[in-house]
Formats: structure tokens, sequence, C-alpha cells
């Protein structure tokens, strides 16, 4: 079972070799979106056809180590929604995105969450997620923790049960993993 202090030892070899094709195509742009930060920017992983689908093994891989069995896979507004199905198919579990407010049809369940700057909410539509069910929330990128915090609460609320969280990169030095209520795991860190 993965920890929350789990980034990706104790993988076999071909994964190890699989996260290293993907880190080499990540690209990192200075000074995005403002001056002195290096943005990471996994796009550069989806432009490569075998960068993709090494990505796409290697979270799948995580996901089936789970124990237990993730019953449903949240993906995070908005580049969660491009690893989350990958590995929800996989599975053969349903999706539940969780968005922005205002972004989703229905009754929705929402927390509010703190940005850098301010504050902003998640949504995700009610039922989506039913009392026990064991859920994976998976995101692009563990930065400070307040959406996947957000997200961690909206599971619970609704009667869910966090396994953990699967991020491809996290920027360890934001601390974001401390404010995350569930084990992480982290496929790059910078």
């Amino acid at each position: 079972m993965l920890n929350h202090q789990s980034r990706h030892s104790n993988m076999p070899a071909n994964l190890e070799e699989k996260i290293n094709i993907v880190k080499a195509a990540i690209t990192s742009h200075p000074d995005f979106p403002k001056k002195g930060v290096i943005f990471r920017d996994i796009f550069g992983a989806l432009l490569q056809p075998a960068a993709f689908a090494a990505l796409r093994d290697v979270l799948v891989a995580h996901a089936r180590q789970l124990s237990p069995r993730p019953d449903a896979v949240v993906a995070l507004d908005a580049r969660g929604f491009l690893f989350g199905p990958l590995i929800a198919l996989e599975l053969g579990v349903p999706l539940v995105p969780v968005r922005k407010r205002g972004k989703l049809p229905g009754a929705v369940r929402s927390v509010q969450y703190q940005l850098e700057y301010g504050q902003d909410t998640f949504e995700m539509q009610d039922g989506s997620i039913s009392k026990g069910q064991n859920v994976l929330i998976v995101d692009d990128l563990l930065a400070t923790g307040g959406t996947m915090s957000a997200a961690c609460q909206l599971v619970s609320e609704a009667g869910g049960t966090v396994l953990g969280c699967l991020v491809i990169i996290e920027l360890a030095e934001l601390g974001g993993r401390q404010k995350v209520p569930a084990p992480v795991t982290t496929l790059l860190e910078f």
C-alpha cells in the first residue's frame, strides 16, 4: 500500500525507466506565470506519444497497487482531467470531476480553499461519491496543497474514503504535502 511519504521508491525497474522518460519530456519555463517562478509543464509529455504512454502506464500501475481497490477516481480541474480518465477506464471505475465553482450542472457540494492570494471554490456533483466508497484523487501538480486538500474534504463530506492522492509533479519546497489529509504519491519531485 502507498504511504503518506511515498514518492516512487520500491518501484520495478521498468516503471522507473518510464518515469525517466516522462521526466525528460517535461519542459521548464522560467519566469512563468511570474518572475522567479519556474513552471514545470506536463504538456511536454503529452506532445510525445511514447512519454504519454509511459506516463499512463506508471499512473495505472500506482492505482492498481492500492488496497483496498478504488471504487472511483476523482480528477481535479483542469489538468487532472487529462489523467484521471485514463486511470478510471483501466480500473473500470467511475470518474468524478471536481471543478471550479459554477462549472457543474445540478446540485453540487462546495468547499472553499486558500490560494496564494485569496480564495477559490471547488465543487463536486451531489451523488457522484457514495457513502463508503474508496476514492483515488488525481492531479498533475502538488504545490501548496490547497486544491488537493479541498478535494479530500469534498470526498470525505460525501461519505467517501480517500485512499490516496496521486500527482505527477510535486513542488516539494512549497510544503503542500503537509496540508493534505491523505496519503500522497508523486512521480516526480522538483
